[in-house]
């Protein structure tokens, strides 16, 4: 048996154990009574990523530190909160304990907010060939690869080989996969004239890849064409209801017998819940955790989960809610709440979500807008993304630097964050743990 996490006992508080620092685990993180509880927050990384512009770091458009932010900066004013980095390799619910790659932990009320990885559905060939965008560190790594292409485009002569290297292939027509692929169309036009001047941009390629009839299927209709439809005037290609069926040599080979040559691959096809060992089979379905309208997890009392691993049915969502920021939010709120209430002794309150609508954005001045009865386009619902996107991220510095970063980019497209900069490798990467 693995040796306790050193945390102070809890008194005559209970304990209430968050696992993952998303949307979800932070938001109830904040919002619990740390009066009433004990909380003690675990996340594999010690800062909060802003997974909605991690295209924006991949592309060059915002600094890496601009949509992180470190946990204990965040949670510092709460006197009975802990944080530990680590990684959760178990529960034991009969035992009531967690345990994790710095020892084991005891817990009254164990909430699961693991959130979701990148999804290569069955096809786990793909993992070590294409590039995926579900981290801060994997949009370091896209950002490097797609600006180490440019250099080295510019010293092959071969042409197949430059065709290759200078055509962009993204996998997934969800929001990431529209703004990644718009962004890229428009670096085409914008700044790579600029600093690759003896480069042939006409040869530069940019093909979106999606399995369903339309592009962005969880936003109507009309968003969906009108996002096609811009995309395609920046020159973008899509190819509809086809999926990657495999990925050697350069070659991206679909399901419709069609064959695309590339060097850059990027996934942002799907994703999958985060899943934890030692619960029930039962409580699972398509890898996530079944919870009531109390988000209490099948089969357990006290066990929740909350955000993208949680899945609730109701009559407006038979399949389950959506796996973005805002179900997640509202979730950790109501639980919050729920736990804060019982502690006092009353009841709790069922879960309901109000969907606020959604937002995508493909370029400068041009996004689509889901609000309510309201559908609309171009630079107001792009304005609007600016906007909610600000208001969401996580420090006041943040904010700023991201408000700085936009206003300079929509001037000029002269933001200085067009860096090929990788680690350098040593055994210190082992003996710290960074790997984890």
């Amino acid at each position: 048996m693995k040796i306790k996490i050193n945390i102070p006992e809890a008194g005559n508080r209970q304990r209430v154990v968050i696992v993952g620092g998303g949307f979800a685990g932070l938001q109830l993180a904040k919002k619990l009574d740390d009066k009433q509880f004990q909380i003690v927050l675990i996340d594999k990384n010690n800062y909060h990523q802003f997974q909605p512009l991690m295209y924006q770091v991949a592309t060059g458009g915002l600094e890496a530190g601009s949509i992180s932010y470190p946990h204990r900066k965040i949670l510092q004013k709460k006197k009975n909160l802990f944080f530990r980095m680590c990684l959760v390799e178990k529960v034991n619910p009969d035992q009531k304990i967690i345990e994790t790659s710095i020892g084991t932990l005891s817990y009254d009320y164990l909430v699961v907010a693991t959130g979701c990885d990148t999804n290569y559905f069955g096809n786990d060939a793909l993992k070590e060939k294409v590039y995926p965008l579900k981290s801060v560190s994997e949009s370091i790594m896209l950002r490097n690869r797609i600006f180490l292409t440019y250099e080295e485009a510019l010293s092959i002569s071969d042409e197949q080989e430059l065709s290759d290297k200078l055509t962009f292939i993204v996998v997934g027509g969800g929001a990431t996969g529209v703004e990644l692929s718009g962004t890229l169309a428009e670096m085409k036009k914008t700044f790579v004239p600029k600093d690759y001047p003896d480069l042939d941009v006409d040869k530069i390629q940019v093909h979106l890849v999606d399995g369903s009839p339309r592009l962005l299927f969880g936003m109507s209709e009309k968003a969906s064409a009108n996002a096609a439809k811009e995309l395609e005037k920046r020159g973008v290609i899509i190819h509809h209801e086809v999926f990657v069926t495999s990925y050697e040599d350069n070659v991206v080979k679909m399901s419709n017998g069609q064959e695309l040559r590339s060097a850059n691959v990027f996934w942002v096809a799907g994703v999958t819940p985060n899943s934890l060992p030692g619960m029930d089979e039962a409580s699972y379905m398509r890898n996530r955790l079944i919870v009531n309208e109390y988000n209490q997890v099948k089969g357990y009392d006290d066990i929740f989960a909350i955000g993208d691993t949680a899945l609730l049915t109701e009559d407006r969502y038979p399949k389950g809610h959506p796996q973005v920021a805002q179900v997640a939010l509202q979730m950790a709120t109501c639980l919050a709440k729920n736990l804060n209430a019982k502690s006092k002794g009353a009841g709790f309150a069922k879960f309901s979500y109000k969907d606020k609508g959604s937002l995508a954005t493909i370029g400068k001045n041009a996004a689509v807008a889901d609000l309510g009865k309201f559908h609309f386009k171009g630079w107001f619902a792009w304005w609007v993304w600016l906007f909610v996107h600000l208001m969401t991220i996580v420090g006041m510095r943040n904010r700023v630097s991201v408000f700085i970063d936009w206003v300079w980019n929509y001037m000029n497209y002269g933001v200085s964050l067009r860096l090929y900069i990788r680690p350098k490798m040593n055994h210190f990467y082992d003996e710290e743990g960074y790997k984890s």
